[in-house]
């Protein structure tokens, strides 16, 4: 086939249909939950498992929050709810549209945008407080891009969280895995589900709607940012949950970074 895909065109239609076929990451934050965050207890995640510690987060009333890629009705209202002024920004309009209904559903107040987490043109520099990035830069093919845009859209003294995939995790066949729960070597890093798959499994992703995935090398998710500017200032690993390499390795990890002030780089 030809592998000239456009990504950002591709996978923002996977993840509409990501969401009409109920995948967990579109699934909106339940009424008990946004009812806590109201109470001050903000219960959130940048990886499948661990919660965010609160210290990460700091004071949420007031701020001006950036949810990056970050649509499902999960995190973006959560975060109003405990009195941010938040902007989801994804590429599916489907998940922007559950963070629009949880929104009407519990009376919170958020702004959504679409397009790609590549680009952030539409926000001016220096626009927000916090930079909420869950796991998701996954679905990019590149990612200095997407470290370079949030140190320009922070304030200074602003802080990106972030949450990615460990490259291992790409590096094995993925049939062998999901079929016969068997972890075989297949691949190297950086990854990608378009030049490195065969055409043969390339099809099959597509002919199930199935996002494209890119496997970044930790010198590109850790060295990016700092690359870009950030002082990284908390890093943690996190689980997948129930899979076989589980009882081998974490294979997810969230780290901390802040937009120093000028007098301090």
């Amino acid at each position: 086939m030809n592998k000239k895909i456009d990504i950002v065109a591709y996978n923002q239609r996977a993840w509409n249909h990501e969401v009409e076929s109920g995948n967990p990451w579109t699934l909106p934050a339940s009424p008990e939950e946004i009812q806590q965050a109201r109470s001050g207890n903000v219960q959130i995640v940048l990886t499948p498992k661990k919660g965010v510690p609160h210290e990460w987060l700091g004071r949420l009333e007031g701020r001006n929050i950036l949810c990056l890629a970050c649509g499902g009705g999960q995190q973006g209202p959560l975060l109003a709810a405990a009195g941010a002024q938040v902007t989801v920004f994804d590429n599916s309009e489907s998940q922007l549209q559950q963070d629009i209904s949880t929104a009407e559903r519990e009376n919170l107040t958020l702004k959504t945008v679409q397009g790609s987490m590549k680009d952030l043109s539409c926000f001016e520099d220096t626009s927000f407080d916090l930079i909420f990035h869950p796991v998701s830069n996954c679905f990019v093919d590149e990612i200095q891009p997407v470290w370079n845009e949030c140190f320009r859209v922070l304030r200074s003294g602003g802080v990106l969280l972030a949450g990615f995939c460990n490259p291992l995790t790409f590096i094995f066949d993925m049939k062998e895995w999901e079929e016969h729960n068997r972890l075989k070597l297949a691949y190297s890093i950086p990854f990608s589900d378009v030049e490195q798959l065969s055409d043969e499994l390339l099809d099959e992703l597509i002919r199930k709607k199935q996002p494209l995935e890119f496997g970044h090398s930790l010198e590109a998710q850790i060295g990016g940012q700092i690359s870009a500017g950030f002082s990284i200032n908390g890093f943690y690993e996190d689980y997948a949950g129930d899979e076989i390499i589980d009882k081998h390795i974490m294979t997810f990890a969230a780290t901390m970074a802040k937009k120093l002030d000028n007098s301090t780089v």
